[in-house]
């Protein structure tokens, strides 16, 4: 039998209950910083501000390539270990911000590195192919 409790910190701690055994694990969750965009300013301060570099992902929630983009690059930024973030915008709302980026299509994965716009990548990819190319915006912030 196991069960799981959740401390304050956000990390899993599991019980395995074997017989007259208890034994306790700890486990730390994956640091990830992925975010919904909730206004101009909201992006202003979360992502041009940013220290570390910013994946914005412009999706539409009519949109299926969208729909299977999402684990995809969550699971891909999760995997750099809070060394990139990644800014959702849906685009039904944010159309100004849209424009702004010159998205036409969705969906569009735009890194921002110090305010400014580093790469670019239009379109439902691989994961492999998305994952060498977050990989290459993580080691040019470096």
């Amino acid at each position: 039998m196991q069960r799981q409790i959740v401390n304050i910190l956000g990390q899993a701690t599991r019980r395995l209950v074997s017989g007259q055994q208890i034994r306790t694990l700890s486990v730390s969750a994956r640091r990830q910083e992925i975010f919904q965009v909730q206004s101009a300013e909201d992006f202003d301060k979360k992502v041009k501000n940013s220290q570390k570099p910013v994946i914005v992902d412009f999706f539409a929630t009519w949109c299926n390539p969208c729909k299977m983009l999402t684990p995809r690059i969550e699971s891909i930024v999760g995997e750099q270990a809070g060394s990139i973030k990644l800014a959702k915008v849906d685009i039904d709302e944010h159309s100004e911000l849209a424009l702004d980026y010159d998205v036409a299509a969705v969906p569009v994965l735009v890194v921002l590195q110090n305010g400014k716009e580093v790469q670019r990548m239009v379109g439902l990819q691989d994961e492999d192919k998305i994952r060498a190319w977050v990989a290459a915006a993580v080691k040019q912030a470096k």
